[in-house]
């Protein structure tokens, strides 16, 4: 299985970035795709997911309102669009793939993708 994120980069505070996860190598049917944020010094967080069958979604608090997860399965794809990006932001985003669907901090991650940096300057 992998999980391909790509589309970070350098952007100035009130910037936008849109991510993308190329999932391949199995099937995705009844798991859910994620974003997760790693600040520098921080724990991964989750800060949006969406359930590959029915699309449901689910936001961090810190970035609801600004933040949009979208999926295009007939692509193997997600998507997270990040809008008015603020310096905490900053810090390596993970796609990762986990069974069902709402995430509890300490869920089992099935599937982890390398990493793409997010620098947002002030």
């Amino acid at each position: 299985v992998q999980l391909q994120a790509s589309g970070g980069g350098l952007v100035q505070t009130g910037g936008s970035l849109r991510l993308s996860c190329a999932a391949s190598g199995r099937t995705f049917s009844g798991f859910s795709l994620g974003w997760f944020h790693q600040g520098p010094g921080t724990e991964r967080e989750l800060v949006g997911a969406i359930t590959w069958n029915e699309g449901d979604t689910q936001y961090a608090d810190s970035v609801k309102g600004r933040f949009t997860i979208s999926s295009a399965n007939g692509e193997n794809a997600v998507y997270l669009q990040m809008n008015s990006l603020k310096p905490e932001d900053t810090g390596v985003y993970y796609c990762a793939a986990y069974p069902g669907s709402y995430y509890v901090d300490g869920d089992q991650i099935a599937y982890w993708g390398l990493g793409t940096l997010v620098t947002v300057s002030s």
